[in-house]
C-alpha cells in the first residue's frame, strides 16, 4: 500500500532520513517511536503529501485515500458542528447532492437517461454509507465527548481542543484507507481516549500514528516503527513488546561495537608500532585498508530520563482532606452541589470524567484556592499542601532564565541543592541559561515540576502533570510518585498512568463526585457490571463510607442525601438501559461491517442471487442500526431533560 524507497530527507545540513527502505501493508497499525526531533511528524507529513523527500520516492497504492490529523493548528468555522462532520466524506456527500438533484429532474418530467443515472447513484451511494451517515457522525460525535445539545452550533464557538476534536471526527467519519494521526489522544479525555482507542481497533484499514500516551500504543498498533539515526527500524507487536526487543538489540548492539572496539584498537596498534619499519610497510598498509573498510557499528545515545524523588512528607493529621456539603460554580453555572468526600492519608485518588465536568474546578477547591461557595472545607492537623495547576508552566516568568525562575521560588536552604534538582529535570549545563519564553512545552512543565519540589508536602494535587512529557518521562515520574508515601490527588488523561498510579477513583459529571474503589480499570469494570444491581450498591455503600468522623447533619442535609441517593438509582437504571441499547448498537455494527466487507468482494457482483441476499441483508441493517441509535438518542434526551 505504501513503499519508500531510497528515501532521504534533508534540513540544511542535517539528514532526517537517509535512503529509507519501508514497506506498510494495507490493514496494518503502526505506532512511530523515536526521541524528539528524530522525525515522526516529519514522516507523517510526508506520507501525507505536505512535504516533499529531498531523494528516492514514496509510492502510495491508486486509490488509496489519505487522512491526516496534524498536532495542532486546525481551526472550523463557517458550519454548524454535525455539518462540518457530516462533510467528511466529501465523495458520498457529492453523491448524495446529485442524487437530490437527480431526484428533483425526475419529479418533473425527466427523461429515462436520468432516470437510469438516478438509479446508478443511488445504488453507489448505498453501497458506500450513504443511508448511514447521519448516524455514523452521531456515533463518531459522541464517541469524541460531544454532546447531542451541540451538534447545532457553529464550529468557531469551539475553542482550540475540540477543534481538535472536529477535525478528528471528520476523518473518522470519511474513513480513509490510510489513516495518519498526530497525537490523537492530546486533547481528548478518558471517555473519548477509550472510544477511541476501541474505535481504531476495529478500524478496517491502515494507521499509521503517533503518541505518547503508552497504553493507547499497548493496544492499538500491531508493531512498532522506531526512527533513530536517519532510518527505520521495525518491530512486530505493540509497545511492550517493541520495549523489550529493543532492549535486546541495543545490548546486542552493544556487544558487538565492544568487540568491533577491540578489533580496531588491536589493528590500529599494530599499525602504530610498524608504521615507520621498512620491512612491515605491507603488513601496515594491509592493517590501514582493512581499517578502511570496517563499516563502525552505531549504537542508540542512553535515553536522558528525569530522575527524582519528592522530599519526605512531613507528618500529618488523618484524614488529610474533607469536604461537606460542597457546592461551587461561577455565576449562574453550579458546576457541582452536595459533595461529600473524604481524602485519607496515604490514598491516591484520581479525578475522572470528560473535559468540562469540573476537575479542574475540584482540584481548586482542594487546593483552597477558590473556596467553595457552599458547604464546607476542612483540613488535616499539619497539612502541607503542594499544587501543580493544569497551567501551572503558564505562571512562569517569561523574561527569567531557568536558573532565576528556580531560584525565586526556593527557599534559602534549598538554594544549594538547586542546580542539582535541575539536573536531575535534564537541565544541564547553558540550559539553565534559557529563557523561560524559548521553553518547549515539556521543559515549561519539566521546570514547573522542579519547582514543586522544593518545598515538602504532605499532599500533591497534580493537575495534568503528563502534559507534553514523553513515553520516558512519564514512566520516570509515575516511579517517583509510586514511591512518594505522601498523599496525592491527581487529574490525567493518561491511561496507564491512571491505572498504575490511583488507588480510587472520582467520577465527576452531572453535578456529582461520586467515589470507586481501586484504580481505572477496576472503575470501568465496575461501570460494565451496573447491568447486575452489584454496581449501584457499591456507589451507594462508597459514599456512606466516606461519612463517619464528619460532623452530624441537620434533618434537611438527611432529606438531601435521601434525595441525592434516590436520585442516583434512577441514574443507574437509566445507565443501564444505556448500556443495553449501547450492546445492541455494537452488535447491529459489527453484523454491518462484515456485510460491508462482503460487498467490496468484486467477485460478489458476478453472482446475481448472492447479491440480491446481501444487498438486502445490507439495507435492512441500515434500518436497524438507524432504529437502534434512535432508541439510545431517546434515553440519552430522557436523561438530560
Amino acid at each position: 500500500m505504501v513503499q519508500l524507497k531510497d528515501m532521504v530527507k534533508e534540513f540544511g545540513d542535517r539528514r532526517v532520513f537517509d535512503e529509507v527502505n519501508w514497506r506498510v501493508r494495507p490493514g496494518e497499525r503502526v505506532g512511530l517511536a523515536g526521541e524528539n526531533g528524530a522525525g515522526k511528524t516529519t514522516l507523517l507529513r510526508m506520507l501525507a503529501g505536505q512535504v516533499e523527500v529531498d531523494g528516492g520516492s514514496i509510492s502510495i497504492a491508486r486509490g488509496t485515500t489519505i487522512g491526516y490529523l496534524p498536532q495542532d493548528g486546525l481551526e472550523h468555522q463557517g458550519r454548524s458542528l454535525f455539518q462540518e462532520v457530516r462533510s467528511g466524506p466529501a465523495a458520498l456527500v457529492a453523491l448524495e447532492a446529485e442524487l437530490f438533484r437527480l431526484e428533483a429532474e425526475i419529479e418533473q418530467g425527466a427523461d429515462s437517461e436520468t432516470s437510469a443515472r438516478c438509479e446508478e447513484v443511488r445504488e453507489t451511494f448505498q453501497m458506500q454509507g450513504g443511508l448511514t451517515l447521519d448516524a455514523e457522525t452521531a456515533r463518531v460525535l459522541r464517541g469524541l465527548g460531544f454532546p447531542p445539545s451541540d451538534y447545532d452550533r457553529r464550529c468557531e464557538e469551539f475553542s482550540g481542543g475540540w477543534q481538535m476534536r472536529i477535525a478528528l471526527a471528520r476523518l473518522l467519519v470519511q474513513r480513509p484507507n490510510l489513516l495518519l494521526l498526530d497525537e490523537p489522544t492530546n486533547h481528548l479525555d478518558l471517555p473519548a481516549r477509550d472510544w477511541l482507542e476501541f474505535y481504531l481497533k476495529s478500524y478496517p484499514h491502515t494507521v499509521i500514528l503517533v503518541s505518547h500516551d503508552r497504553w493507547f500504543l499497548e493496544n492499538v498498533v500491531h508493531a512498532i516503527v522506531e526512527i533513530w539515526n536517519g532510518g527505520l527500524t521495525e518491530y512486530p507487536g505493540n509497545y511492550s513488546k517493541y520495549e523489550a526487543e529493543r532492549d535486546r538489540r541495543v545490548a546486542a548492539l552493544h556487544e558487538a561495537k565492544a568487540r568491533q572496539d577491540e578489533e580496531i584498537a588491536r589493528v590500529q596498534a599494530f599499525v602504530d608500532r610498524f608504521r615507520y619499519q621498512a620491512n612491515k610497510a605491507s603488513q601496515v598498509q594491509s592493517r590501514i585498508k582493512q581499517l578502511e573498510k570496517i563499516v563502525r557499528i552505531l549504537v542508540p545515545p542512553h535515553r536522558k530520563q528525569i530522575l527524582f524523588k519528592f522530599p519526605d512528607p512531613p507528618p500529618c493529621g488523618q484524614p488529610t482532606l474533607r469536604l461537606e456539603g460542597v457546592e461551587h460554580g461561577y455565576g449562574a453555572l453550579s458546576v457541582f452541589k452536595g459533595v461529600d468526600l473524604t481524602v485519607e492519608r496515604g490514598e491516591r485518588v484520581a479525578l475522572v470524567g470528560p473535559n468540562g465536568a469540573g476537575k479542574s474546578t475540584l482540584m481548586r477547591v482542594l487546593s483552597g484556592s477558590e473556596p467553595p461557595r457552599a458547604g464546607e472545607r476542612f483540613e488535616g492537623n499539619g497539612l502541607k499542601i503542594a499544587y501543580f495547576a493544569q497551567d501551572q508552566a503558564k505562571v512562569l516568568t517569561p523574561g527569567k532564565t531557568v536558573l532565576e525562575e528556580i531560584l525565586a521560588a526556593a527557599p534559602m536552604a534549598m538554594v544549594p541543592r538547586v542546580r542539582d534538582i535541575l539536573g536531575s529535570f535534564l537541565f544541564t549545563g547553558d540550559d539553565v541559561h534559557k529563557q523561560v519564553t524559548v521553553l518547549s512545552g515539556g521543559e515549561r512543565n519539566r521546570l514547573a515540576l522542579a519547582i514543586l519540589l522544593l518545598r515538602p508536602a504532605n499532599l500533591l494535587l497534580l493537575d495534568e502533570p503528563t502534559n507534553h512529557l514523553d513515553l520516558k518521562s512519564k514512566d520516570v515520574l509515575l516511579q517517583s510518585l509510586e514511591r512518594y508515601t505522601g498523599t496525592i490527588v491527581f487529574v490525567s488523561h493518561d491511561r496507564h498512568f491512571v491505572d498504575h498510579l490511583a488507588t480510587r477513583v472520582l467520577e465527576i459529571g452531572g453535578g456529582e463526585v461520586v467515589s470507586w474503589p481501586g484504580n481505572y480499570g477496576a472503575f470501568l469494570q465496575s461501570k460494565a457490571e451496573a447491568g447486575d444491581g452489584g454496581h449501584q450498591e457499591l456507589r451507594v455503600e462508597h459514599r456512606e463510607v466516606q461519612r463517619p468522623g464528619m460532623p452530624a447533619g441537620a434533618d434537611e442535609k438527611k432529606q438531601s442525601y435521601a434525595e441525592r441517593k434516590e436520585a442516583l438509582k434512577a441514574g443507574l437504571k437509566r445507565e443501564r438501559r444505556l448500556s443495553e441499547a449501547q450492546g445492541r448498537i455494537e452488535v447491529l455494527e459489527a453484523q454491518f461491517k462484515e456485510v460491508e466487507v462482503s460487498m467490496s468482494d468484486p467477485v460478489l457482483y458476478q453472482d446475481a442471487p448472492r447479491w440480491k441476499v446481501v444487498s438486502e441483508r445490507y439495507a435492512a441493517l441500515q434500518v436497524e442500526v438507524t432504529a437502534a441509535w434512535a432508541a439510545w438518542e431517546a434515553i440519552e434526551a430522557e436523561a438530560n431533560g
